[in-house]
Parts: C-alpha cells; sequence; structure tokens
C-alpha cells in the first residue's frame, strides 16, 4: 500500500520510535512521543510549504490504557499500516 494513499480515519501504526524533534509543545525535545508499534489513527493530512510533494500526517497514537493522546505530525516513512512495522 501506497502510504501516501492514506485518508483521515485510517487506522496506522508507528514504524519507528517518535521523538519531539522540538516542535511538539507541552514535551521536551528529544522526549519519547510514541513507542514503535503504537496504534493510532490519521486525523488530519496535508502538506507543507517546504514540501509540497510530501504528506504530512496528524496522527492521535493510543497510551497504554487505550486513549487517544496529542496529534503528532507524521511523515509517511514513520507510519506503517502493519502492526509490527513492516511494510505492507
Amino acid at each position: 500500500m501506497d502510504l501516501e494513499n492514506l485518508e483521515l480515519g485510517d487506522v496506522v501504526y508507528a514504524a519507528s520510535t517518535l521523538f519531539n524533534d522540538g516542535s511538539m509543545p507541552g514535551s521536551e525535545e528529544g522526549e519519547v512521543l510514541v513507542q514503535q508499534g503504537s496504534r493510532g489513527v490519521i486525523v488530519m493530512k496535508g502538506h507543507i510549504k517546504a514540501s509540497p510533494n510530501q504528506s504530512v500526517f496528524l496522527v492521535r497514537f493510543e497510551d497504554q490504557d487505550l486513549n487517544l493522546g496529542p496529534p503528532v505530525g507524521c511523515w509517511s516513512e514513520d507510519l506503517s499500516v502493519d502492526p509490527n512495522g513492516e511494510e505492507a
């Protein structure tokens, strides 16, 4: 599956552990935001001016209690449709 074709409401998984690059308010730079394999749902999809041909996804990942956390900005390479983080 081409991850660029993902849409709102699609279930995805973190392909690797995601860290705060300094752009996530409320957490320290370098802090773990999402563990590899965490399940999430796409809540917004768009592009940024610097990379108009690449989609950026806002994903709300589940925490240990299965509650959805705050949206995390992800590139397609940060995501997988497979719970083991492997490409389909």
